[in-house]
């Protein structure tokens, strides 16, 4: 009987923690949603574009790592931030 009650707590502890850990994912979601965005050029890692450039028109389908014309979303000033990063694409 005992380790019958153990179990069972430890399922519900068990639970109570998966259930507090989706919420608080969810809430992180919500909140992402909610951040202006914009284009970030030249700090892409290869395969990790999130959109078209002159040379192919969909996400995923970088070449190289840096490349000038390649883009990603980040939040609104990040850019300025990132090492090599420009809100305008590099000739």
């Amino acid at each position: 009987m005992k380790f019958n009650r153990i179990a069972k707590t430890a399922v519900a502890t068990t639970g109570a923690v998966a259930f507090a850990m989706t919420v608080a994912a969810g809430t992180a979601t919500a909140a992402d949603k909610k951040v202006k965005k914009e284009k970030c050029y030249g700090v892409v890692a290869k395969g990790m574009n999130d959109c078209g450039t002159s040379t192919h028109s969909c996400a995923g389908q970088a070449k190289t790592d840096n490349h000038a014309e390649e883009w990603l979303y980040v939040a609104k000033g990040l850019c300025d931030r990132i090492a090599g990063g420009s809100t305008t694409p590099k000739a």
